[in-house]
């Protein structure tokens, strides 16, 4: 049975910062919101407890989720189902990371992002110092504003050569547009080119529908985020999923979990297993496919 990859967004949406640039940002969550939010947690647990093929899953909440606990839970109880090849999560590494100690964190992936004016760099780093120790696949990243770009290249001279350093283009800034500006920031990520526009997509076989698909809290299963056609539920045993890559019926895509499942853009062959976390494999040391 072919491996099937979850994109998991649950009804939770709210961080514990404010960044500007983010769509996610200002709403404090109720208690009634985040209980709503732990039940459908609950619920996608259960599911991938009960399936029997190979699973990937992948956390990719409207907000920061690792600051509530049945979060970090919920990955130490998936990160050792036999059947689970690996659980990621998308996060801003504020919160505590001692529940790595309960969990298999060879299974376990971290797609950090890092947010200046909101964690001093010395504080971030000391957590991505923890997911080294842990042996945790990662990788980090940030949003390539004018502003920040001194301190990304800070962060990258002294992260580990290891750790691919990600940057998510301010794609409606002016310094977009700026030769030296996207030339300074590709020298520090190789793949910043792919961030910088749209990927067309229309018509072009994806992965999405076939071997990934994305689901809400309420169990409804689409074939990515950026498709709003509900094509089933999760919990529902007559769900179909394309026998092969179908082509998109969008434009363009927009985000990298998304486009990441392009068959022709071959980032599969890129990231290999640290697909989920964005993590480049050991030794890749010019990532840039050919496009």
């Amino acid at each position: 049975m072919t491996p099937l990859t979850v994109l998991y967004r649950g009804p939770l949406a709210s961080c514990n910062y404010g960044c500007g640039y983010c769509p996610f940002a200002g709403h404090r969550a109720t208690a009634a919101e985040l209980e709503e939010d732990r039940r459908a947690l609950r619920r996608f647990v259960d599911w991938a407890r009960g399936r029997t093929g190979q699973l990937s899953l992948f956390f990719t909440p409207a907000g920061e989720a690792l600051i509530h606990s049945w979060y970090a839970d919920a990955i130490v109880e998936l990160s050792r189902l036999p059947h689970l090849r690996r659980v990621a999560i998308q996060t801003n590494l504020s919160a505590p990371l001692d529940w790595l100690a309960r969990a298999d964190a060879s299974r376990v992936g971290i797609w950090a992002t890092y947010h200046p004016g909101r964690v001093a760099r010395q504080d971030f780093l000391r957590q991505c110092a923890e997911l080294e120790r842990r042996g945790v696949s990662f990788s980090v990243g940030a949003v390539g504003l004018p502003a920040l770009v001194d301190e990304i290249a800070a962060l990258r001279a002294v992260l580990p050569a290891r750790v691919y350093l990600w940057i998510n283009a301010a794609k409606r800034d002016p310094c977009c547009a700026d030769e030296a500006f996207v030339g300074r920031l590709t020298a520090i990520d190789p793949l910043f080119p792919l961030s910088l526009r749209a990927q067309r997509s229309r018509g072009l076989p994806c992965r999405a529908g076939h071997t990934a698909i994305s689901v809400d809290g309420a169990g409804q299963v689409r074939r990515c985020h950026f498709l709003p056609e509900v094509i089933g539920r999760l919990d529902d045993p007559a769900l179909r999923l394309d026998p092969t890559p179908a082509p998109c019926p969008a434009d363009e895509c927009r985000c990298h979990i998304g486009y990441v499942h392009l068959v022709p853009l071959g980032l599969d062959r890129v990231f290999g297993d640290g697909i989920l976390e964005r993590a480049l494999p050991p030794g890749c040391s010019d990532p840039l496919p050919q496009l």
